[in-house]
Formats: C-alpha cells, structure tokens, sequence
C-alpha cells in the first residue's frame, strides 16, 4: 500500500509542534500558483493572511476537533442498538466496526498526502471519476452535513424540552437550537473550533457518566437488583430486517469522522502526522460508545430509549441534557462550519474573497452558514424522530464517506501494482470485503429507514411536520 510522502511541498515544515507551527509561514499550493502572480500587491496580502489563518493545525487540535465532530450524537444512539441486536452482537459491531472506520480514515489520510491539492471529499471524487464524480460526492457531502446539522437541531429541540418539563410549542425550541447552531459556526477556522473541542468532550462524557450512574443505581434498588434487569447476550426474539438494519446504521453513523477528514487535514501544518489522530479518535470512541452501549442497556434493559440520555429517569434525564448542551451545539455547528468552508470556498475558489478577512468575505460566509441552517431546521421538523434521522443519513451518505469510497481510493488512486500481486492480495480482500459492506448499508439500510418513517407516520407514533407535540 504505497504513497509518496507529498507532506512537505508547501503544506508546512516537518517537525512543527502545534505553537511553532501557527507561527510558520506556509506557502501556496502548486495548483494556486498563478492565481498568486495575478494578484495586486493588497490582493497578495490578504491571500497571505488568509493562509496563515487556515494552516495552523497539528495533531493534538486535529484530534480536538475530530472528537468535536465524532462523538456526539453517536453515543447516544448506542444503548438502543444494543437493546436491538443484543450485548453480544452489540459489542461485536461498535468494535468491529470501529476497527474498520480507523482503516478507512487512513486511506483518506493517504490520498490526502499523495494528492495534497485535495482539499475536501468531492476534490478526490474527481480524482476518481473527473466531474461527475466531483458533483456527486460534492451533493452526498453538502447533504450529509445538512442532515448532521438537523440532527444536532431536533436533539437540542429534545433537550430544551426535557430540561424545562414545560408545555411551551416544540418548534420554540427548534427555533431557539437552529440560532444557537448558527451562532456558533461563525467562525469559520477549524483551529479557533478546537478550542471549544475541551468543553465539547468534557461535556458529552459527563452526560454520559451522569446517565449510566443514574440508571445503574435506580436498576439496583428495584425489586431483585441488577439481575431482574431484562437484557439479553442475544438478539431481541422479534427483530425484524428494518429493526436490524436501523441499529447498525445508527453506529456506523456513530463512526463517521472520516467524512470532514480531507477538510480538516487542509489546515494542518504537518499533514502527515494525521495517523496520530485517527487512533487517538477511534480507540476513544469505540471505548466511549462500547461501554455506554453495554452498561446502560445491562442497567435499564429493552426498554432503553434514544437519545440514551432520557432513560436516566425524569430529574437526572434533565440533569444530563443540561450538561450536554454544550456537545448538542458545538459538535452540530462544526458540521455547519464544513459546509460553509466546502460551499464558500467553491463560489470563491479563485477570490480571496474565500479567506473570510474581508467585508464581503463575512457577509458571503454568514449568508452561506444562515442557509444551510434554515434547510437543517426544515429537515429537522420533516423528520423529527431521532433514530430515524441518523439511520437514514448513515444509509445514504456515511456508507460511502466512511466505507465504500475509501475502498475504491485504494484500489484507483494509492494502491501500487495488480490486485493480485502478493503485496497487495491481502489488501484487495480487505478493501473488496469494505466495499461490499458499505453497499449493503447503501441498499438495506436505506431501505430499512424509509420502510420505518413510513410507518411511524401511518401508525402515528410520531408527531406530525411543524406541529407543538414532543419529538421521539
């Protein structure tokens, strides 16, 4: 599996720590070359900041922020998908696919370091497949991140109505969660995000922790203990396909991190110290989402609910959500924040404009971030169940950021040599075998997740679109 190290051509100096490297110059990119040599003398000095600015970022930030944008939502999906598929099965896929996520997350790495003018996903689609498979990947990106915002948006809608037990309209807070999303995802640097990032991990954790001590002591002072609690090693007995389906995609969307991952190396200093990261972030999190998964569901049982943090019981469920509120907005404004990067940086791919240190600059980035907000919001009301949401978004979209397209970068963009040659035999079964799962999410899951909002609404289970009633 080789690459050229491409990691020093004008990305940063090696051997940077993350202070020495805000304080480096970093030169353009080759392909910006002559856009440079066009500009006037102010022109040249706004594009220089604009540099500095957006290449200051190391691996520990990296992995900041990557926790930022990774753990969140996930979580609290877990406990529930192991009520689903059972404790054994349960732990067999938050660490299998875990494991799976950090390789993928590697080959993004590597494409980013043969080819460093890829900047985001939809730049290595076109590597793969010209424009086409630049528009298409641009369309699954933008969208995904859209659904991640709303996800953040209909959980705060949750939280907000969990903390204050009142009967006040959920759109309210729907409203209030979309302007605090926004508000956040203002600035537009991935390095002044991280500095949030301590907040945002301290945060989830402890409303975790908050959770699975209140649900382990309410289950040992119930008659018979602990012991009484049902839950199973096995699958429930009347899983059904769509059931299934669901559960598995709601932790593969736990595991999406690579998806931003071409974005955020794009500010590093020292790009090729991504690999520091990416096992930082996937042991913390298949640690985090295994334990939350196994604990919280052997303490409340098959009833255990999604988001997880409401089966703490009604004054510690408040509790949790308060102390959540920070990784619900956060984690959801830095999805906003990709995307205005991703659709501000492509209407002024060739402007200065697109280093937001300008009048124009702002009013284009906070028009661009306000937009996509809106939609998210729109999107959080039309669908305002929470398993749902993720598991249709992980279906359509994190199928392919964090399986089968790092699979097809191996085999057309970094791997050396036939597939059947002996170095690369192992790794053509790995990436095959990745492919082959990552379409089968596409299919089945997607299947399985329209199948299910169709018949929450024909069953009414659930509140209708734009209505006061509590979200599920």
């Amino acid at each position: 599996m080789g690459y050229e190290d491409n990691s020093d051509n004008g990305y940063g100096p090696k051997g940077l720590s993350d202070s020495e490297g805000e304080k480096a110059y970093v030169a353009p990119p080759p392909f910006e070359a002559d856009m440079v040599g066009e500009m006037s003398e102010a022109e040249r000095h706004i594009y220089d900041h604009g540099i500095q600015k957006y290449n200051r970022l190391g691996w520990k930030r990296l992995t900041i922020v990557l926790i930022v944008e990774a753990i969140a939502l996930g979580s609290l999906s877990i406990p529930q998908t192991f009520a689903y598929l059972g404790m054994v099965a349960g732990t067999i896929c938050c660490v299998g696919l875990g494991l799976v996520a950090i390789y993928t997350s590697y080959i993004v790495g590597q494409v980013k370091l043969a080819f460093p003018q890829v900047a985001n996903y939809a730049d290595a689609g076109r590597l793969m497949w010209g424009r086409f498979g630049y528009e298409l990947i641009n369309m699954m990106l933008v969208l995904q991140l859209i659904f991640l915002t709303g996800s953040h948006c209909l959980t705060g809608t949750i939280a907000f109505m969990n903390i204050t037990g009142s009967d006040i309209c959920s759109v309210i807070f729907a409203v209030v969660s979309a302007i605090i999303l926004l508000a956040l995802a203002v600035p537009p640097s991935f390095t002044e995000v991280a500095i949030l990032g301590y907040v945002d991990f301290a945060s989830i954790i402890i409303a975790i922790g908050i959770t699975i001590i209140g649900t382990g002591v309410d289950a040992q002072s119930q008659p018979g203990g602990l012991a009484a609690v049902p839950w199973s090693a096995w699958p429930k007995a009347d899983l059904t396909f769509t059931e299934a389906f669901i559960a598995v995609s709601n932790i593969i969307f736990a595991y999406s991190f690579a998806m931003c991952q071409f974005s955020f190396m794009d500010e590093m200093h020292t790009p090729k110290d991504f690999v520091k990261s990416i096992w930082a972030l996937g042991i913390t999190e298949i640690v985090v989402y295994t334990i939350t998964g196994a604990l919280i569901y052997a303490f409340v049982g098959q009833d255990v609910s999604s988001p997880a943090l409401t089966s703490a019981g009604a004054t510690l469920s408040r509790v949790a959500y308060g102390v959540a509120l920070p990784v619900i907005f956060i984690s959801g404004s830095i999805n906003t924040v990709v995307l205005g990067r991703l659709v501000h940086g492509r209407i002024f791919a060739n402007s200065p404009i697109r280093f937001i240190n300008t009048k124009m600059g702002w009013i284009t980035w906070l028009a661009v971030i306000t937009g996509a907000t809106i939609i998210a919001f729109v999107i959080a009301e039309v669908i305002p169940f929470f398993n749902d949401l993720l598991s249709i978004s992980s279906a359509l979209f994190i199928s392919g950021f964090t399986f089968y397209f790092p699979a097809l970068m191996w085999f057309m963009l970094i791997r050396k040599g036939g597939i059947m040659e002996p170095k690369n035999l192992l790794l053509t079964v790995i990436n095959g075998f990745i492919l082959i799962i990552g379409l089968v999410i596409l299919v089945a899951g997607t299947y399985s997740s329209i199948d299910d909002i169709i018949d929450k609404y024909r069953t009414g289970s659930v509140r209708g679109v734009f209505t006061c009633a509590a979200p599920s």
